[in-house]
């Protein structure tokens, strides 16, 4: 676990540096501490869930409920436009002295298109803000990464934080309890 001695053509190759923890506890700590130390671009793998890594990580709340909340109001008026449209416009059937539009109508159909906008805009929203479809990445290079569907918990700090050094940050990520640091190629 003793960071080798690199050449500089070898660090512009290195896309970041990933240490491995045995358990939820441990990756929390970790995480905690790393942002304490003032890293910003890094990311913690688990297996399941961890309640409060986010907030140790110092992430902030997602965008993905605006993309929601813009998707339900659209879905919400166009609903409202089509029954209107249609009563008005395209099919006026005056029944039973009833208007022709009133807000009560479309309830059911405004309902429905609010819901499924709604649902569109969180999958869109999702699909934003966590760069999805996403092909390749990196860390899918490391050897034991397999293992985070099962057991294993990794953090990974980018070459390009503005406070990554090299040997620094290697010997950081050891002091932390790790079991393994190692450099992850680009």
């Amino acid at each position: 676990m003793n960071a080798p001695t690199e050449t500089t053509s070898e660090k512009k190759r290195v896309w970041g540096i990933i240490a491995s923890f045995e358990n939820a506890q441990d990756i929390y700590h970790a995480c905690e501490n790393i942002h304490q130390a003032g890293y910003e671009k890094f990311d913690s793998y688990t297996p399941f869930p961890v309640h409060g890594l986010e907030k140790a990580s110092g992430l902030k709340r997602s965008k993905v409920p605006i993309f929601t909340f813009i998707g339900g109001i659209t879905g919400f008026i166009l609903g409202n436009l089509i029954v209107w449209y249609m009563g008005d416009f395209d099919y006026p059937l005056i029944v039973g002295g009833k208007p022709l539009y009133s807000p009560i109508f479309p309830f059911p159909v405004t309902y429905e298109m609010t819901i499924l906008l709604a649902a569109f805009g969180t999958l869109g929203g999702m699909f934003l803000m966590n760069l999805l479809p996403q092909y390749y990445h990196p860390v899918f290079n490391h050897p034991d990464f397999k293992n985070a569907t099962d057991d294993r918990f990794f953090v990974v700090i980018q070459r390009k934080d503005p406070k990554f050094e090299m040997n620094e940050t290697f010997g950081f990520l050891e002091k932390l309890g790790a079991t393994s640091v190692d450099y992850l190629p680009e």
